[in-house]
C-alpha cells in the first residue's frame, strides 16, 4: 500500500469549465508552498494527491490547513487493486493501529463500471470486519471509527481521519490586489477574506514618523506576516505620511482632517495598486464604524480613484470582525497600543456627513500632488516571506 495526502476541492468542484485554471493554479501554490520538501503533486478529476516523507506529514498537514482551495485533507492508503478480499485485507492489517469498538463503514464509488454499489461495497466490507475482528459492532450514527472507502477509476483509496481545509479559491486565480494595512483590528480580517476569494494581495501601510513610532510600524509588519501564511508571502509598501499628514493638520478644518487624509490614502493606494498590476483596492471598512465610515463619507473619500474598492467587512459587526481576527490570530497584535496614522491628529468631532465641495476647495490650500509623488518616489518595500510556525509538530 502507499500512503499519501488525497485533497478535495469543495467548491471548486462546481467550476466546471474553468476548473482546470481553479486546480493548476492550487498545485502552483501548493508547490510553492512545499518547495523545500521533496515530494510528487498529481490530480485526477475531483481529487490531488500528495506523496511526501513520513517524516514530513506533520509539517505538509500544516502548510494545506491553512492553503486557500483546500476543502478537506485525508491522509490515504492507495490500493492498485479494488477487489473486496484485497479492500478487506488492508482494512485488516491498517486498523490493528487503532483501538475502537464500534465502526461504519462509508463507500464512495465514482467508478461507476464496478459491479457493486456503494451501500453493497459498504456492507461486505463491514461484513469482512465483523468476521475478523472480536468484540466490535456496527453503529451508523456514532460510531468510534469511520471506515472511508473510496473506489476510484485507477486504484482504491482507504482512510480513517479527515482534516478540514479553510475552503476559498486559490491564492492569484482572480488576480491581485492591494490591501490597505493599518495596525487595528479590522483591516487584517479584510485581507484574509480577500485571500479567500483568490485575490492575491500586497500590502500598504501609512506611517508618520516622530508622530508613529517603530514599536507601531514593527506591529504592523508582524500582521503582514500573519497574512504571508495564506498569501504564500507578501510584499508591504511602506509610506512616509508625515509631510502629506503636517500640510492637512496645518491648514485644512479640523473637522474634515480624517476625510482629506483619507482621500490621499486612496489616491496614493490607487497609484501603488496600478503599479503593481493591482486590480483593486481592499480595505478593512465597516458601515458606520467611525465618522470615515458613513454611507456619505465613504462615497466622497471614494470618488478620488476609479479602482474598484472591496470592503468585506462592510456588513460585519465588531464582534464578528473580533471573531474572525481570533481564528486567524491577528487580534492579540492588532491591540497591541502603537498608533498609527488614523488614530493620531483625531478631531474632536469629525465631519460624519461631508460636503464634495468643501473637499475640493480645502484641498487646493495644498500642493497634495506634489507630496503624493514625492511620498511614492521615496516610498519603502519589504518583502515578508511565509514565516513557518513552531507548533505543528502535533497535528497528526
Amino acid at each position: 500500500m502507499q500512503k499519501m495526502i488525497m485533497l478535495k476541492y469543495g467548491e471548486l468542484s462546481t467550476k466546471k469549465g474553468n476548473i482546470g485554471l481553479f486546480l493548476n493554479t492550487l498545485k502552483e501554490n501548493i508547490k510553492n508552498s512545499l518547495k523545500d520538501i521533496d515530494g510528487n503533486i498529481h490530480f485526477d478529476k475531483g481529487r490531488m494527491f500528495i506523496i511526501v516523507k513520513e517524516e514530513d506529514y506533520n509539517k505538509v498537514i500544516y502548510i494545506l490547513k491553512n492553503t486557500f482551495g483546500i476543502h478537506e485533507i485525508d491522509i490515504v492508503y492507495q490500493l492498485e487493486e479494488n477487489s473486496l478480499e484485497k479492500i478487506g485485507k488492508a482494512l485488516l492489517e491498517l486498523l490493528q493501529n487503532y483501538e475502537f469498538k464500534t465502526f461504519k463503514v462509508v463507500t464512495k464509488r465514482s467508478d461507476k463500471k464496478y459491479p457493486l454499489t456503494s451501500m453493497e461495497v459498504s456492507a461486505k466490507v463491514g461484513g469482512i470486519l465483523l468476521k475478523n475482528i472480536s468484540d466490535i459492532k456496527v453503529d451508523i450514527h456514532n460510531p468510534d471509527i469511520f471506515i472511508n472507502v473510496e473506489i476510484r477509476n485507477n486504484a482504491t483509496y482507504l482512510y480513517f481521519e479527515k482534516i478540514s481545509g479553510i475552503g476559498g479559491y486559490p491564492v492569484g486565480v482572480l488576480g491581485k490586489g492591494l490591501l490597505m494595512l493599518s495596525g487595528g483590528i479590522d483591516s487584517p480580517v479584510a485581507g484574509y477574506m480577500a485571500i479567500k476569494r483568490g485575490v492575491k494581495l500586497e500590502a500598504i501601510y501609512f506611517e508618520s514618523p516622530p508622530h508613529t513610532s517603530q514599536e507601531a510600524k514593527n506591529k504592523v509588519i508582524a500582521l503582514a506576516r500573519k497574512l504571508a501564511l495564506y498569501n504564500n508571502d507578501i510584499k508591504l509598501h511602506i509610506i512616509n505620511f508625515t509631510e502629506i499628514q503636517e500640510a492637512i493638520y496645518k491648514n485644512i478644518p479640523h473637522e474634515y482632517l480624517i476625510t482629506i487624509m483619507r482621500r490621499m490614502m486612496y489616491r496614493i493606494s490607487a497609484k501603488i495598486a496600478s503599479s503593481i498590476n493591482g486590480k483593486v483596492l481592499v480595505n478593512g471598512e465597516s458601515i458606520g464604524q467611525v465618522a470615515s465610515q458613513t454611507l456619505t463619507s465613504m462615497s466622497v473619500i471614494n470618488e478620488v480613484v476609479r479602482m474598484p474598492v472591496i470592503r468585506p467587512l462592510a456588513c460585519f459587526d465588531k464582534l464578528e470582525i473580533i471573531e474572525v481576527a481570533k481564528k486567524i490570530d491577528t487580534y492579540d497584535t492588532s491591540i497591541l497600543p502603537f498608533e498609527d496614522c488614523c488614530t493620531i491628529f483625531v478631531p474632536e468631532h469629525p465631519v460624519i456627513n461631508p460636503e464634495r465641495k468643501l473637499c475640493y476647495e480645502y484641498e487646493k490650500q495644498i500642493p497634495y500632488e506634489d507630496l503624493i509623488n514625492n511620498a511614492i518616489k521615496k516610498h519603502e518595500i519589504l518583502k515578508i516571506s511565509r514565516q513557518e510556525e513552531n507548533n505543528y509538530a502535533d497535528i497528526l
